[in-house]
């Protein structure tokens, strides 16, 4: 099953990861490891809450404030 990661830098260091699809988030010093410590987040929380995905998330961005 492919689901996403939503990663962005951390204030402290490291990176913050985040699933779409489940809600899951996790941490990691590098995108490599933010994405493994998500992955088994996601994996745990589909032993006990099983999904459907229908599809990949799309992800986008968009500009808010001054000159938006």
């Amino acid at each position: 099953m492919q689901v996403t990661a939503v990663l962005t830098p951390a204030v402290e260091g490291g990176f913050t990861a985040m699933n779409p699809e489940t809600g899951c988030v996790s941490e990691g010093e590098t995108v490599e490891h933010a994405v493994a410590n998500l992955r088994e987040a996601v994996e745990l929380y589909l032993e006990e809450f099983p999904l459907d995905i229908v599809g990949p998330a799309v992800v986008t961005s968009f500009t808010v404030g001054a000159g938006a």
